[in-house]
């Protein structure tokens, strides 16, 4: 019925978001939390990271590197927009990089800023209507072969297209929207 992939990587703008009740499976799932309109309380955030520590799930920063050392993150999501280069000293602190890209340019920018993982977006069409285009999963397929880096698809993924991730060429997969359309979308994943 669904394919089953190494990790997923789960982008939420808020920690309400994700139910981490809903996750059994531990070392399959990374948080990436992307909020940058609002601050949310610092206290809720550091709970919510020690619950993630226990399940042993990933929980990354967007583009925040004092608030990733700060909530002692697993590691740092650079967004496809931001191209500076100052991200190469977060290994010193020991924390992983992942990043996203839309397109070539942005692919080589994030391998200069060291992204073990990048988001590829976008795999399926997407309901965004100033985005246009997608990859889909031939397309895709042929761009990580071209490529050789380890690309997680990203964008259009909903619970009606994920028996269509059998055929991507892939270890991982990433839901943004998903998660908050529909939050028991992560008991599927088992």
């Amino acid at each position: 019925m669904l394919t089953f992939k190494k990790k997923y990587f789960l982008i939420i703008k808020s920690i309400k978001d994700v139910d981490l009740s809903n996750i059994k499976k531990h070392n399959k799932f990374n948080i990436i939390y992307r909020n940058n309109n609002k601050l949310e309380n610092i206290d809720k955030l550091r709970k919510f990271r020690t619950c993630c520590k226990s399940k042993n799930i990933g929980f990354y920063i967007s583009n925040n590197i004092k608030q990733a050392i700060l909530l002692k993150a697993d590691g740092l999501y650079i967004s496809a927009n931001n191209i500076d280069l100052r991200f190469i000293k977060v290994k010193n602190f020991n924390l992983k990089i992942i990043g996203s890209a839309h397109n070539i340019r942005e692919l080589n920018i994030k391998n200069t800023q060291g992204c073990t993982n990048i988001l590829f977006s976008r795999l399926f069409k997407t309901s965004y209507h100033f985005k246009l285009g997608y990859l889909g999963v031939v397309k895709f397929n042929l761009f990580k072969i071209l490529v050789r880096k380890k690309l997680v698809p990203l964008g259009g993924i909903r619970i009606a297209n994920l028996n269509s991730l059998k055929i991507v060429n892939c270890n991982s997969i990433a839901l943004l929207s998903e998660i908050k359309n529909q939050p028991n979308v992560i008991k599927r994943f088992f």
